[in-house]
C-alpha cells in the first residue's frame, strides 16, 4: 500500500486482544500488532506507535510531529456496555412516561437476542435496564405533535426531581420529553436548571445529555435510548481519549485526534458523541474493503474479519459500503441513529471451548474470550481455559517460534495440557481429536453466520467473494468459507490489521439527522404538494450545523460536499425505505418527481414491486445529511507477475500438521508469505507464514498470489 503524501498518517484499531496499527510514512507503510492493555488503553496504542517509529527507522516524537491525521476505531464502549460498568444516571421525563424505556417496543425481551434464545419463549427476560425505574422521574410539561406547548414547564417541580435524583445518587441526568425534537425547548431549560443548581465550578457538577442534541428524531423509546446509552458510555470514552490525546501531544503531535463512526463517517473526538464509536472497527473495515472492491473490479465482496475476541461480518453490495440497518441495536436495546450494517459474534482466537453439561456434554466454543489478559494458555500469562489459538498450536497450523514474528514467547506443553485437562479427558478423547473438534465447532459457528448474512439476503455463496481479515482470518478462512459454500477467499498483506487500514481509506463524514414530516404526494398519487421551502429549510439548518462544525475542527468548509438521504413511506404503509436523494433543494415538480422515481426504484428492490402504493401517497419522515471533507486515498501498487513455483529463499523448513482430510498428521511444506511473488502458485495442503498472520490452505485448494500481492485461494 502507497500514500503519495509525504507526511505521517496513523490508523489504530483497538480490539480486545490486539491493538492494530498501519502507518505510512514517506512513502513506506508498516503494519503492527500489540497486545492490548485494557487497564489503560494508552499504553498499548504507544507500544503499537513505538514498533511503528522502530520499523520506519526513526522514534515516536519524530514520527509524531511530522503526523497530518491519527484516526482511531475502538471497542471500549462495547467492552463497557457488556461489563455495565457506567455511572449511574437519572432519567427525567415527560410525566406519564417514565416507563417508556421500561416497556420498549413490546418485543424488547427479545431484541438483541440470539435466535436460539428467542425461541425459548418460557424463560425469555427483558434485559436489565441501564436506568432503573427508581431512577426515573416524570415532570410536568407537554409539547404536542406540532411542537406546540400544551402545558408549560414546571420549573419547581423540576428543582424537586432533579434534586431527588441526586440524593439517590444520580451522577448524570438524561432529559428526553414528549416531541422535543419538534420544539427543544423545555429539555433546554432543564439544562439550565440543573447547572443553576450544581454549577460547573463545583465537585459536584452534574453533566447533562438532552435527546434533543444526541437524536432529534421522532420515536420517543429510540430517542430516549440512544442518549441513554450515549450518557452511559460519555465517562469512559472521554477518559480514553483524553489519555490518548495527552499521549501524542506530549510526543510531538499537534492535531485533532479522529474517531471512527458507526454511521461511515469520522470526526475530531470533540465532535463525537460516544454512542457514535459503538462498532466503529468493524464499519471501518466494511469501508475498506468496499474501497478494495473498487480497486480490484469487485462489485459484491462478503468480509469476513476474525480476531481474537469477535468475528465481524459486513457486506459490500454493487461496490458501496453495506446498507444502514432499519432498526439498529446496541447490545439488547433500539436506538434510532444511523449505523452501517454488520454483524458480530464472539468468535475469534481468544475463544474459550467449554462443555455444555446440560446439553448432553456438548463442547462449545464462546462467546466468552480469554482477551490478551491472561490470553490463550499458549500466552504461558497464567491462562487456564482452552482457546482455538491453542487448538492451532496444538495441530500444528501456529508456528510457536514465529508467532507474531516471534515477539510473543509460547508454551506448547502449556496448551497441550489446558485442552488435556479442560475438553480432551471429560470428553474421553486425544488432545489432537480434542483440537480438531475445537476448530471444527468454531468454524462451523463462522460459517453458519457467513450463510445466513448472504443466503437470506437473496445471494448465491458460491458466487461471491470473501474477504478474509483479521489476524485469525487467513488462518480458519477455508474452514468457515467451506461452511458457507464460498468458493474464492482473497487474504491481503494488510488483513492482520483491516479495520486499521479501513479507517485509512476514510474521509471526513459527519452525519446528522432531523425528524421532520412533510407529504411529497398527496393521496391519490396525482398531487405533488409544494411544500418546498420546508423540505429546503431542514436541509440547510443541517447545512449550517455541518459547516459550523467542520469549521471548528478547523477544516475548509469550501471543500464540503454534501449527500442527503430521506426516510420515506407510502401512506398507510409501516415500511420505511432509506433513499438517496437526487436533489438537496427541491424547486419544481420536475425535482420532487425525480426524488419519487429513486424512492420506488429504491422500495421495489427491497419490497418487491406488487407493494409500491402511489395511491396512498408518499410521506418523508427523516433527513439525514452527510458532510464530507474529502481526503486523499492510499494506493495498491500493481506488481509485474512471476513464475508460478515460488523461490527457493520463499520455503521455510516443513513442519508435521495435522489434516482432517487425512485425520493425521503430515509434513507439509511452509512459505514465507512476504518473499513470495506476484504469480506464485501453491497447491494444499501448506502453510504460509507473515509476522502477524497464517494463511492454512487444506488439500484440495490452492493459493495464487495476484499482481497486488493478494493470496486468491479457491478450490481446485
Amino acid at each position: 500500500m502507497v500514500r503519495r503524501d509525504t507526511a505521517a498518517n496513523i490508523d489504530v484499531d483497538i480490539g480486545g486482544t490486539f491493538t492494530d496499527a498501519l502507518i505510512s510514512w514517506k512513502g513506506k507503510t508498516v503494519a503492527v500488532k500489540t497486545p492490548t492493555t485494557g487497564y489503560n488503553l494508552a499504553i498499548g496504542f504507544m507500544r503499537a506507535l513505538q514498533e511503528s517509529a522502530e520499523d520506519l527507522g526513526t522514534d515516536v516524537k519524530s514520527l509524531l510531529m511530522e503526523t497530518e491525521m491519527i484516526r482511531y476505531s475502538t471497542t471500549v464502549a462495547m467492552n463497557k456496555l457488556l461489563e455495565r460498568k457506567g455511572p449511574r444516571l437519572g432519567l427525567l421525563t415527560t410525566r406519564g412516561f417514565e416507563d417508556t424505556i421500561l416497556v420498549g417496543k413490546g418485543a424488547q425481551w427479545a431484541d438483541g437476542l440470539p435466535v436460539r434464545e428467542r425461541r425459548n419463549v418460557a424463560r425469555a427476560v427483558r434485559p436489565e435496564p441501564i436506568i432503573s425505574r427508581d431512577m426515573i422521574e416524570g415532570v410536568k410539561e407537554r409539547i404536542d405533535s406540532n411542537g406546540a406547548i400544551v402545558a408549560p414547564l414546571d420549573e419547581e417541580n423540576v428543582q424537586q426531581k432533579v434534586l431527588s435524583l441526586v440524593d439517590r445518587g444520580a451522577q448524570g441526568i438524561v432529559v428526553a420529553l414528549l416531541w422535543s425534537y419538534l420544539n427543544p425547548g423545555h429539555e433546554r431549560r432543564i439544562r439550565d436548571i440543573i447547572r443553576e443548581l450544581f454549577p460547573d465550578c463545583y465537585l459536584g457538577s452534574m453533566p447533562v445529555f438532552l435527546s434533543s442534541e444526541v437524536l432529534p428524531k421522532r420515536f420517543e423509546y429510540t430517542r430516549t435510548m440512544t442518549t441513554v446509552l450515549n450518557a452511559y458510555l460519555h465517562q469512559s470514552l472521554w477518559e480514553e481519549t483524553l489519555g490518548m490525546s495527552e499521549e501524542v501531544r506530549t510526543n510531538g503531535y499537534g492535531r485533532s485526534l479522529y474517531l471512527v463512526h458507526n454511521s461511515g463517517g469520522m470526526a475530531t473526538a470533540f465532535k463525537t458523541s460516544a454512542v457514535q464509536t459503538y462498532n466503529g472497527g468493524p464499519v471501518a473495515g466494511c469501508l475498506g474493503a468496499s474501497f478494495l472492491a473498487g480497486q480490484m473490479g469487485f462489485e459484491t465482496v462478503v468480509v469476513a474479519d476474525m480476531g481474537g475476541t469477535s468475528f465481524d461480518v459486513s457486506l459490500v453490495e454493487q461496490g458501496r459500503p453495506g446498507s444502514q440497518l432499519a432498526q439498529p441495536l446496541i447490545d439488547r436495546w433500539q436506538v434510532g441513529m444511523a449505523m452501517v450494517e454488520t454483524k458480530s459474534i464472539g468468535a475469534g482466537g481468544g475463544s474459550i471451548a467449554w462443555i455444555d453439561e446440560s446439553a448432553g456434554r456438548r463442547l462449545e466454543v464462546g462467546p466468552q474470550s480469554a482477551g490478551s489478559m491472561p490470553g490463550p494458555a499458549a500466552y504461558d500469562q497464567g491462562g487456564s481455559e482452552a482457546t482455538v489459538t491453542d487448538a492451532d498450536f496444538v495441530l500444528g497450523y501456529l508456528n510457536p517460534d514465529y508467532f507474531h514474528g516471534g515477539r510473543i514467547p509460547i508454551n506448547l506443553k502449556r496448551a497441550r495440557s489446558v485442552i488435556q485437562e479442560r475438553i480432551a479427558g471429560p470428553l474421553r478423547l486425544s488432545v489432537e481429536e480434542a483440537a480438531v473438534l475445537i476448530r471444527k465447532v468454531l468454524d462451523a459457528r463462522m460459517g453458519s453466520t457467513l450463510f445466513k448474512e448472504t443466503a437470506l439476503r437473496g445471494y448465491d455463496t458460491r458466487q461471491l467473494t470473501l474477504f478474509a481479515c483479521g489476524g485469525a482470518g487467513p488462518t480458519h478462512c477455508c474452514g468457515f468459507g467451506a461452511e458457507a459454500r464460498l468458493s474464492q477467499i482473497i487474504t491481503f498483506p494488510f488483513s492482520p490489521v483491516f479495520c486499521a487500514f479501513g479507517s485509512s481509506t476514510m474521509d471526513i463524514r459527519h452525519v446528522y439527522e432531523q425528524s421532520y414530516r412533510i407529504q411529497l404526494l398527496k393521496a391519490g398519487g396525482k398531487q405533488w404538494l409544494k411544500d418546498y421551502p420546508s423540505f429546503n429549510g431542514v436541509v440547510k439548518r443541517l447545512q449550517e450545523l455541518a459547516q459550523r462544525n467542520i469549521r471548528g475542527e478547523g477544516l475548509p468548509v469550501d471543500r464540503v460536499l454534501y449527500e442527503l438521504e430521506l426516510d420515506i413511506k407510502f401512506g398507510g404503509q409501516l415500511n420505511i425505505k432509506r433513499t438517496a436523494s437526487p436533489r438537496l433543494a427541491l424547486q419544481s415538480d420536475d425535482d420532487a418527481k425525480a426524488l419519487y422515481e429513486k424512492f420506488v426504484s429504491a422500495y421495489s428492490r427491497a419490497y418487491s414491486p406488487i407493494s409500491v402504493f402511489p395511491a396512498g401517497g408518499v410521506e418523508i419522515h427523516n433527513f439525514i445529511l452527510h458532510a464530507i471533507v474529502p481526503r486523499p486515498k492510499p494506493e495498491l501498487p500493481r506488481y509485474r507477475l512471476q513464475g508460478q513455483t515460488p523461490s527457493e529463499t520463499a520455503v521455510k523448513r516443513p513442519r508435521p500438521v495435522y489434516w482432517p482430510e487425512i485425520d493425521d498428521f503430515r509434513q507439509t511444506p511452509v512459505y514465507e508469505e512476504g518473499v513470495l511473488e506476484p504469480g506464485n502458485v501453491i497447491a494444499g495442503p501448506a502453510i504460509i507464514e507473515a509476522p502477524d498472520t497464517t494463511t492454512v490452505v487444506p488439500q484440495g485448494w490452492n493459493y495464487a498470489m495476484n499482481e497486488f500481492r493478494a493470496g486468491i485461494i479457491k478450490k481446485e
